[in-house]
């Protein structure tokens, strides 16, 4: 298979923004960690293999436990996971299925526990953002258009 389009080339101006949004974000008080665990989990969600290869090895470079990285999708029961992990995990689950019941008052209360203001507006942020190159890669079968698996 190959990839259908390259939006990079047909929409230079919309994906220059969507990498503005990224740099900004690489800037953000959120930690590393933090910013790993929502691309990893978002792009789970997603089914984006694109995405889920990017940013596990990029989490792994930065120095995230492959155990860690193998639970995620079961984080809800996995004690490998700290409390504040948990709530961002929950409002990233949340936000990247919006439609089920958006971000429920409990996540939004149990970030608050753990996060300012701006840090929750961030994670917001964040969790978008990953949802558009998720369904960027996934449309326009980025994964297949560079692995040399399928």
């Amino acid at each position: 298979m190959k990839q259908r389009l390259n939006i990079q080339e047909l929409e230079p101006n919309a994906y220059k923004a969507i990498l503005e949004i990224s740099k900004y974000l690489g800037e953000t008080a959120l930690s590393n960690n933090s910013k790993n665990l929502i691309k990893i989990r978002a792009s789970q969600i997603n089914t984006c293999a694109y995405c889920i290869e990017m940013h596990t090895a990029e989490a792994l470079k930065n120095g995230e436990k492959q155990n860690r990285i193998f639970a995620l999708s079961a984080w809800k029961e996995s004690p490998l996971f700290s409390e504040k992990e948990k709530a961002l995990l929950a409002a990233t689950d949340e936000i990247t299925q919006i439609s089920n019941n958006g971000l429920t008052e409990d996540t939004f209360q149990k970030l608050k526990e753990y996060f300012t203001d701006n840090e929750i507006a961030q994670i917001i942020i964040q969790i978008g953002e990953i949802n558009i190159w998720n369904r960027i890669a996934i449309s326009t079968q980025m994964f297949h258009a560079t692995s040399n698996v399928l």
